[in-house]
């Protein structure tokens, strides 16, 4: 019995680094299925290795854990977000930013297709940079040379690249590691939308920063969230800081007087881009129909 990480998923079957740096094949024992628990790529596990063909165990309990995409114990994730082809959307990077802070996993973003603005478009989506830095987010553009702050962000962790159909995340991974050679997509100018390059989750060994990084299917949607109306704001950073300052307990910053938040957003420190994320998302999430079995 061998304890490791995995590091890719296809079929029911599931590749395996082992603590030597090999890599072994191993499916899920069924009492998985029974008891409705799934390995995810980024699982540590305790599998057999007698064989190529062997069995997962045990799986480890997991740090952290997100279904899209479906990958465990990460320590970052970098969201590749372009600001045309397709057009940039504050609502969809704000859709993946919650996502993230419920999970529990540190975002990044990195902006891509600069090149692709005009020098005023560049000047007012400076505005825009500054804002999710101001929040407390690691950002990066494509049309700078930080490649000193891709290893600080990178070494020694485990990190997924994420984002919209299209966006880019196959380039960057390429241009950051040039020996991947992973395929990169057009976008369709009809759709403004990707092809998928990207078919399947796989954690990618970099040695020159001791880490793996993950290359993930893009989307063009993503779905609202599973987690309590109520608990919106706790996910929005710069909101945690002021929501104790509102005049009433309980305030979901809507149409309540006395809002702090709604008041920095008045004055600035908040910006209105976030918070009219905040209130779609709040009215999408406060009308969602209830399913029942």
């Amino acid at each position: 019995m061998k304890t490791g990480r995995i590091i890719r998923s296809l079929s029911g079957y599931y590749d395996i680094a082992g603590p030597d740096g090999e890599v072994l094949r191993a499916r899920a024992r069924g009492e998985f299925r029974k008891s409705k628990q799934k390995p995810l790529v980024g699982d540590e596990v305790d599998f057999d290795s007698q064989s190529n063909d062997g069995f997962i165990w045990k799986i480890h309990p997991r740090k952290n854990s997100l279904v899209r995409p479906p990958i465990a114990n990460l320590d970052r994730a970098v969201i590749v977000t372009a600001v045309r082809e397709p057009n940039f959307t504050a609502n969809l990077l704000d859709r993946q930013l919650v996502a993230l802070e419920a999970a529990k996993v540190p975002a990044g973003i990195y902006f891509s297709k600069m090149d692709l603005l005009t020098e005023e478009e560049r000047a007012d989506f400076a505005s825009v940079i500054a804002d999710y830095q101001k929040i407390g987010y690691p950002v990066l553009v494509s049309d700078q040379d930080e490649s000193q702050q891709w290893g600080n962000i990178l070494k020694d962790q485990v990190t997924v690249f994420m984002g919209q159909t299209g966006a880019g995340k196959s380039t960057l991974l390429n241009q950051l590691c040039p020996g991947l050679g992973l395929e990169v997509g057009e976008v369709s100018k009809a759709l403004s939308r990707g092809k998928h390059t990207t078919r399947q989750v796989a954690l990618l060994p970099i040695p020159k920063w001791q880490t793996w990084i993950a290359d993930t299917p893009g989307f063009s949607s993503y779905e609202v969230f599973d987690f309590p109306v109520t608990d919106l704001d706790q996910y929005f950073p710069e909101f945690r800081a002021l929501r104790g300052q509102c005049r009433f307990r309980g305030c979901v910053h809507i149409n309540e007087p006395g809002c702090a938040i709604k008041e920095a957003v008045t004055l600035g420190t908040i910006s209105a881009s976030r918070y009219n994320s905040y209130k779609t998302f709040y009215n999408l999430m406060a009308n969602k129909k209830i399913k029942y079995r």
